[in-house]
């Protein structure tokens, strides 16, 4: 009887799934970062346990930083103002170091909401938000989200009133955004970490809203 072959349904002799392995040659900028590397170790600049210490950092990155940030704005009027002023050296105060990168809140309110995008390629608060979804990146939306930013929404599931204002800000190479959403209705007992659980990381994109608490 025929039938389909799929790699992840053969066993391997101890039993596992297969898997192809990754060894294929090293392509020109992982030789580069290689040997950057190792030349830093060479002459003293850094040593592996710090190299490892940063890998351990950038992994851990996660929308978590963002919502962390944004509750402390909702139960903060003082650190909401810092942030809107700055948002670099107010997120430096709760350890988030956006580096030598401009970073901008935008806030929404009952008549405006922000979006963001990277029209040329992926620029994105990583230290905040962790990695970019892959959605962000795509031709797709860095095209419409402009063009049509109330129809995107619209395919999030964002349905916004015709009085609503959209505002589109288009990241750079050394600007960074992050959009304070609203807080929601009903969360005036709650404390920042449980309003942390309220902030998705499209919320701060603008491509979602806040959570209300009967759905978290």
């Amino acid at each position: 009887m025929p039938h389909d072959h799929h790699d992840h349904d053969h066993l391997s002799p101890s039993g596992h799934p297969y898997r192809q392995d990754n060894d294929a040659p090293l392509t020109y900028f992982q030789r580069m970062e290689i040997a950057v590397r190792e030349l830093l170790i060479e002459k003293g600049h850094l040593t592996p346990a710090e190299i490892a210490t940063q890998i351990d950092a950038m992994d851990a990155r996660s929308p978590a930083n963002g919502a962390a940030v944004v509750a402390r704005a909702w139960t903060d009027p003082e650190f909401k103002a810092r942030l809107m002023d700055n948002a670099g050296d107010a997120t430096r105060e709760m350890g988030f170091d956006i580096g030598p990168l401009h970073l901008v809140a935008v806030e929404n309110t009952a008549d405006t909401h922000n979006m963001i995008v990277c029209t040329l390629c992926s620029c994105y608060p990583r230290n905040l938000l962790g990695l970019p979804p892959d959605w962000y990146k795509t031709r797709a939306y860095r095209s419409r989200a402009v063009r049509e930013p109330r129809a995107v929404l619209r395919e999030f599931g964002v349905e916004l009133p015709q009085t609503t204002q959209i505002r589109v800000h288009d990241s750079t190479a050394d600007m960074r955004y992050i959009v304070l959403p609203a807080r929601p209705e009903g969360t005036d007992g709650m404390d920042a970490a449980a309003l942390a659980r309220l902030v998705t990381r499209d919320s701060m994109i603008g491509t979602g809203l806040a959570l209300v608490p009967e759905n978290t």
